[in-house]
């Protein structure tokens, strides 16, 4: 075979950059031209063929760009959201524990709930057309298709809570359909029910469901778990949620499951058992509400102590709120009459509240005033019933102080009994030649008794109260302390402040003896999973300060509360089974006319077993309904 014919002869001269290009066009050519066998060569312009490499390196340039920046610089991040979409964690909720009171009487329980979720990752990759699965979803749901795609498209997060606490009609239906729709699941999820509703709702609290916030503070929680908000709920939410069980699922890109395996178990939370006297909280409730309701007033506090532990025996503010509305339990709107109720239902008066507390201070500052020798319990003042200063700069200004007390001879009991302003206007203040403690040892005695800082109770939301001094004064006033000022704090008023519970707290500290408790509502932690209760932790009572007043001067304080009932303002407790001591106080508030009026009492006398501290808002007149409400729940009470 000759293969001569098949060799390629050099070409001298080389091929131009654009010759590559004019085959094509060259045939484009002879056809407009009708040319058939004679070439025609049309050349490229040069810049176009620059043009076109520079093209060329740019595309080339960007695909290596982002390959590297896929590979190297995000590959990591790529590689765990590829982990994310295949294996993911799964939590199955703990069972929650719940409360009981000191009765072991059951006060919260737990009822199934399920909640409708929507996973991006499979409502993106599965379903061929989204738009169809969320109108279907939304015929089956009841909601607007606009609604739910609005939720999924504002939510970062690959898992959308869709609807919460499902209807039980809803929830068969979805169950037999939900295969139908890849993007959608239905989680399981328990909600609270308050058997005892308004009655234990500023102490038990309530939950609601976690936010973007919670899932990016505390880890463990998914889109469908609910948190303690308020109340034990929320002081012990650690202790009741138990640890969540975690399942993990792998699934294939067709989104079926693979392989599904548990990493643990759910462990069920502790639960807690109270101070609490169920039957005293009701009963206190009912009584405090009657009298309201007879006075026209709509807001007040109460709480109940053991003196010899500082155990809450009851606590209640008014006007209260069911819990159950918070976890949907509620009728429509009621949520929102609540929310817009102008006495504050959410408020907790008795941590919350900060009240001037009128002669409520004189059994404090009368054991301070013993405590510093600055009277001895004997000792008689005289009280005419005014007590007139004159101004040091001005003779003839002269400043006239007043009390409502019978005038006569007072010493320290009587003067705790008949509330004499005149006898602690000198003793606080001091008065011709007696001596008074003046501002910096009242202070020094009242923040000895807890006034001025929080008590450290196990619920969230507590207020400090406040004790004023004349540097504070200079400081935030930028005014001079006066005599005046001393005078006014020695009965409770000006701009000291405290809250209901520290002053239950100062009065059973009196009642026992001079002992000063951090309070506690949970008495025990227990353990409830195995059908038993067994206790994990028993939470002791714990000593604040003691043996900072002489025995000697709390017995005569004792004695002139004491006094209070069987000849002074307490008199209305003479009924009582068992013998009681009791102060009264009565607060002036910026409008003319309105009172907070406070009762303490505790009893029995000889053997004290509870305090019980009520205040009352905004009274008309001088009248005493924390008194009667006292008498009334102690007689109850002791009569069990």
């Amino acid at each position: 075979m000759n293969l001569k014919k098949y060799r390629i002869r050099n070409f001298e001269g080389g091929i131009e950059t654009h010759e590559v290009f004019l085959d094509n066009l060259a045939r484009e050519k002879e056809n407009d031209l009708g040319i058939a066998v004679k070439k025609f060569e049309v050349p490229i312009r040069e810049k176009l063929a620059y043009l076109i490499f520079i093209v060329f390196a740019c595309l080339t340039t960007l695909l290596i760009s982002q390959t590297v920046l896929l590979q190297v610089i995000s590959g990591k991040e790529l590689s765990a959201q590829s982990d994310d979409n295949k294996i993911r964690p799964v939590y199955s909720e703990a069972e929650r524990g719940v409360i009981y009171d000191s009765n072991l009487k059951q006060l919260v329980y737990n009822n199934p709930s399920f909640d409708l979720v929507c996973d991006k990752r499979d409502l993106a990759t599965l379903s061929l057309d989204i738009t169809r699965e969320i109108e279907d979803m939304a015929n089956l749901i009841s909601k607007k298709p606009e609604e739910i795609k609005n939720v999924i498209e504002a939510d970062p997060d690959s898992k959308v809570l869709i609807y919460e606490n499902l209807p039980h009609e809803t929830l068969v239906m979805l169950e037999a359909k939900l295969k139908d729709f890849p993007g959608f699941e239905i989680e399981a999820t328990t909600v609270r029910n308050y058997s005892t509703g308004a009655y234990f709702s500023q102490l038990v609290g309530f939950m609601s469901k976690v936010n973007k916030n919670d899932l990016r503070s505390y880890s463990g929680y998914s889109i469908s778990d609910y948190i303690g908000r308020t109340g034990l709920e929320k002081s012990y939410e650690q202790n009741l949620r138990g640890v969540p069980g975690v399942t993990q699922i792998e699934k294939d890109a067709a989104g079926n499951i693979k392989d599904e395996r548990q990493v643990s178990l759910p462990q069920s939370g502790q639960s807690l058992v109270l101070y609490l006297d169920s039957g005293l909280q009701k009963k206190l409730t009912e009584v405090l509400q009657e009298r309201l309701i007879t006075q026209g007033v709509k807001k007040a506090a109460a709480v109940a102590i053991d003196p010899k532990t500082g155990g809450i025996l009851a606590f209640v503010s008014l006007p209260s709120f069911d819990n159950n509305v918070m976890s949907g339990g509620g009728a429509p709107g009621e949520l929102q009459k609540i929310q817009s109720d102008p006495n504050q239902p959410f408020f907790n008066r008795v941590v919350s509240g900060q009240y001037p507390i009128g002669s409520t201070i004189k059994p404090m500052l009368a054991c301070g005033a013993l405590q510093e020798n600055v009277i001895s319990a004997d000792k008689q003042i005289y009280d005419p019933g005014y007590l007139e200063v004159r101004s040091q700069y001005d003779s003839s200004v002269v400043y006239r102080y007043n009390g409502l007390e019978a005038p006569g001879y007072y010493d320290v009991r009587s003067a705790i009994a008949q509330s004499s302003n005149i006898y602690f206007y000198t003793v606080g203040g001091g008065y011709q030649d007696q001596q008074g403690l003046g501002p910096a040892r009242i202070k020094k005695y009242l923040e000895l008794f807890g006034f001025g800082a929080k008590t450290q109770i196990d619920l969230p939301g507590e207020a400090t109260g406040f004790v004023p001094s004349p540097e504070w004064k200079k400081r935030v006033k930028g005014e001079n302390w006066w005599d005046g000022d001393t005078y006014h704090l020695s009965i409770g008023q000006g701009d000291l402040t405290a809250t209901p519970l520290q002053v239950a707290l100062a009065y059973a500290a009196i009642a026992n003896g001079g002992t000063l408790y951090k309070p506690a509502i949970a008495k025990e932690i227990v353990d409830t999973s195995s059908g038993s209760i067994k206790v994990v932790q028993e939470i002791e009572p714990q000593i604040v300060r003691q043996d900072f007043i002489d025995p000697e001067h709390i017995k005569a304080v004792q004695e002139g509360m004491r006094q209070g009932v069987t000849s002074g303002t307490g008199r209305v407790l003479q009924s009582l089974p068992v013998k009681a001591a009791s102060k009264t106080g009565t607060a002036q508030t910026p409008r003319d006319g309105i009172y907070e009026i406070w009762a303490n009492v505790f009893a029995p006398y000889d053997n004290p077993e509870i305090e019980i501290t009520i205040i009352t808002e905004d009274v008309e007149g001088l009248h005493v309904p924390s008194l009667m409400v006292a008498r009334d729940v102690l007689q109850w009470y002791f009569s069990r």
